[in-house]
């Protein structure tokens, strides 16, 4: 039986945008008839068909207007005029201007200012600091969104800026797995195709012949979903992602022109729940400190703009932006699906099967036939790996513990598990498997373990507890001997 091959063209006006969302198991194809389009940001090449999956939901805006290809069905697919690219635009110009006043102070030249904006010398040097940018919205704001097109209009702009792009959501993971928080940067445009690569490859899971892949992120493992479960661990890793920031910057004084752009969690715009805001106030100010952030964007959201503006408004900017009228509305049982994409994507690769009617499709403007991996499955002693788990599984608050009782377990500090225990939890665990500890015994302190960067993940897929032996599916076939690894709540799923 002939396959059926759904095709339409959409001419689309000048800054208008088609918008489009897939269901589980469909894929589509986007091909540049003429004219010039984008997708958050990254150019598209005109003739080439992109490929989307994984339930991706994305939308190809154009300045100029043009003509586009859709083979395949979205279960949702429409054109809109009302679009905040003109809003973003203009933050871009502004952002691009710090970088050139930031750039002519470091090299001591003229910064050249119309008769209108001129300002005092003491004024212009204070103000001529590269963009450091905190990204602060509700759930289903289209924050990561907002990065993506402020990142890659930046690596568009032909100055060769390479912003360190931030990513401090665990539920998200950035370019690791769900529960990691990271930082890379950015030298070439960040593509949108599927939810399990929501900034792009790293070049750790994936071959580095591809330009998208030749990110190499600085990792952390926080190991759970939402910033409730640990915040006193969150605030010490954003520290970390800030000392290691700011001691690349310091390294390359040219490199930090550029800036940072930091993507937050939903969480720290929500003050609902007991203590909750305690947490968030004090990881937001956490990750000011940490970048140096100079300027906050709000997302679509009055009171928390408020709120930022009462708290920070005195000592850097704070502005409100709109929210797209495009971003959908992510239900609980999406993002348990995409965090099973993302962890299956670290192990084996995406390969979205192109639409009927499309043989030679890309994914990101990338070959299909180099994003497939082939990881290996081993088995490994119990006395191969040394897992932790950093503090108690669960924890009652301190207030309700007995009257002079102190917490035998904090927060922070790394349990030892034992693989050979009925309730170690490790069986289909996915584990982070930390960078060696500093090879100097004198340089060594208590809490070396929570400062380790990861250098790959595993998971946990068997376990023989009489002869102490476990399976361990991984992406490389490197010796797990002698190596350290924390185990968090996420777990694998076929």
């Amino acid at each position: 039986m002939a396959e059926i091959n759904f095709s339409k063209e959409w001419a689309l006006d000048a800054e208008t945008e088609y918008r489009f969302e897939l269901d589980i198991g469909t894929s589509i194809a986007i091909t540049l008839v003429r004219g010039r389009a984008e997708i958050f940001g990254a150019e598209l090449v005109e003739g080439k068909p992109y490929l989307f999956g994984s339930e991706c939901k994305a939308a190809v805006f154009t300045w100029v207007g043009c003509t586009i290809q859709v083979t395949g069905q979205p279960s949702t697919e429409y054109v809109s005029d009302e679009t905040p690219m003109s809003a973003y635009g203009n933050l871009h110009i502004a952002f691009e201007q710090m970088r050139v006043k930031a750039l002519a102070k470091l090299h001591g030249s003229p910064i050249l200012e119309s008769a209108h904006t001129a300002q005092s010398k003491s004024q212009s040097d204070s103000s001529a600091e590269p963009p450091r940018v905190l990204i602060l919205g509700p759930e289903n704001s289209g924050k990561t969104s907002i990065c993506k097109i402020l990142v890659n209009y930046a690596v568009r702009a032909g100055q060769e800026w390479s912003p360190i792009l931030v990513n401090v959501d665990p539920n998200e993971g950035g370019w690791a797995c769900p529960g990691a928080l990271s930082a890379a940067a950015v030298h070439g445009p960040i593509p949108t195709y599927s939810p399990a690569n929501p900034l792009g490859s790293a070049a750790s899971s994936a071959p580095t012949t591809l330009s998208s892949n030749a990110l190499l992120p600085l990792v952390y493992w926080y190991g759970h979903a939402g910033m409730k479960r640990n915040p006193l661990l969150m605030d010490r890793l954003i520290q970390n992602l800030g000392y290691n920031v700011q001691t690349k910057f310091d390294q390359d004084p040219q490199g930090s022109v550029a800036g940072i752009i930091v993507d937050t969690p939903s969480s720290f715009a929500s003050s609902s729940g007991p203590g909750v805001n305690d947490y968030r106030q004090k990881l937001i100010r956490a990750c000011i400190d940490a970048f140096r952030i100079n300027i906050i964007l709000v997302v679509g959201h009055e009171k928390l703009n408020v709120e930022m503006q009462r708290a920070y408004g005195s000592s850097l900017t704070v502005l409100k932006i709109p929210k797209s009228g495009g971003v959908v509305e992510l239900d609980y049982g999406y993002r348990d699906r995409v965090h099973r994409y993302q962890m299956h994507n670290y192990m084996y690769g995406e390969m979205i099967p192109p639409p009927p009617g499309i043989k030679n499709g890309t994914q990101g403007g990338e070959t299909l036939s180099d994003l497939v991996l082939t990881p290996s499955s081993n088995v490994i002693n119990f006395s191969d790996l040394t897992i932790y788990r950093i503090g108690a599984e669960t924890m009652a608050p301190s207030s309700a513990l007995p009257i002079g009782a102190t917490r035998v377990v904090s927060e922070m500090q790394p349990v030892l598990v034992d693989p050979a225990q009925p309730g170690s939890g490790l069986l289909n665990a996915i584990l982070a498997v930390l960078a060696p500890y500093h090879p100097d015994p004198n340089e060594r302190y208590n809490e070396e373990l929570l400062d380790l960067t990861v250098v790959g993940f595993i998971v946990v897929t068997n376990l023989d507890i009489p002869h102490k032996k476990m399976t361990v599916l991984s992406p490389t076939q490197g010796s797990l001997v002698g190596k350290t690894a924390i185990v968090g709540s996420f777990e694998w799923q076929e």
